[in-house]
């Protein structure tokens, strides 16, 4: 039977953007499983690898110094095609790989071992896999041992995600809602690219508790940040902060910008119909802040957009206000 998942690029790409992951930076839990496969198979090199649209980026690496390579050049795109270990014994005499750059110059790979990082629902996202510089077979024990290591990875990148996922709204916690802004921040003082951050609560929360008891609060948290999840654009974020307060970070998002967003996430709110006895509606309202050179900080970023927050309360509910570059007098 032809395993479709092995052939759709667009989904196996959604489930590794799921994980949320390239570009983080190294985790323990990650590195004792790349540790592991050096010390345990006798090779000099290991890596935890991703495999992106263009490129392979290592989550993971003992004993190379490289952080990515290109797709095209990787032994692993090899192994993603497939839902076995693939074992390359001489690189050097197989026309798969004889000529790869990686093999005619650094880290001069010469054998390989890998094995595909399947998500629970059969996407391959990455592998697990073992390298060395000379000729070498690897035998059916050793390769067990790094199935068993991958099943690890995986259930490491499963952990991660349940953990930085809300149980409630399923955004972002706002730990990993923070360190997304710390990212951003990375990029502003390195390129000034440009990002702008929402922060909205949902009007008279509480009344709602009140009213119709913390089962229909929930319902309403869970509605809300559905809407938001369907209304943002593919690379937004979002995140719950706490209770009914919400942020949505936009990358490469001016202030003007941004309030057009946000307008547009108001009105959806405002729209909803939440599935009660009788149905529920709420509005929310919005604090925006763009990212300056007085905002290189999570917590001064946050503020900014929390006096604007503020502002849209003052100012009547169910609207946005616009935090100006000193964060002191919203728009």
């Amino acid at each position: 039977m032809l395993d479709t998942k092995l052939n759709d690029e667009a989904a196996r790409l959604a489930a590794l953007g799921r994980y949320e992951i390239l570009d983080t930076p190294a985790e323990p839990a990650f590195d004792r499983i790349t540790q592991l496969v050096r010390s345990i198979l006798g090779v000099p090199m290991s890596v935890v690898a991703l495999i992106d649209s263009d490129r392979q980026w290592f989550k993971s690496r003992t004993g190379i110094d490289t952080t990515e390579t290109p797709r095209d050049l990787a032994f692993c795109n090899h192994t993603i095609r497939d839902r076995v270990p693939l074992v390359v014994p001489d690189a050097c005499s197989d026309a798969r790989f004889s000529s790869n750059p990686l093999v005619t110059g650094d880290p001069n790979i010469r054998s390989y071992a890998g094995v595909p990082l399947a998500t629970p629902d059969g996407y391959n996202v990455g592998t697990l896999c073992a390298i060395d510089t000379v000729p070498r077979e690897f035998d059916p024990g050793q390769i067990a041992i790094l199935e068993n290591l991958g099943a690890l990875v995986v259930e490491q990148l499963e952990l991660r995600r349940i953990a930085e996922r809300d149980h409630l709204s399923g955004a972002l916690t706002r730990r990993a809602f923070v360190a997304e802004m710390d990212k951003h921040i990375g990029l502003f003082r390195r390129y000034q690219r440009p990002a702008s951050l929402l922060l909205f609560d949902i009007d008279h929360f509480k009344r709602v508790n009140d009213t119709h008891g913390h089962p229909a609060g929930d319902v309403v948290i869970r509605e809300v940040a559905a809407c938001c999840d369907r209304t943002k654009r593919p690379n937004d974020i979002l995140g719950r902060l706490g209770g009914e307060e919400f942020g949505v970070l936009l990358p490469e998002s001016n202030a003007s910008q941004a309030g057009a967003a946000a307008q547009r996430f108001c009105d959806a709110i405002a729209a909803l119909e939440i599935a009660h006895m009788p149905p529920l509606r709420v509005t929310a309202s919005f604090g925006i802040a763009e990212i300056g050179p007085d905002r290189i900080s999570s917590d001064a970023w946050l503020a900014a957009a929390d006096i604007a927050l503020y502002a849209a309360k003052h100012g009547g509910r169910n609207r946005v206000a616009i935090a100006k570059s000193d964060a002191a007098q919203p728009d």
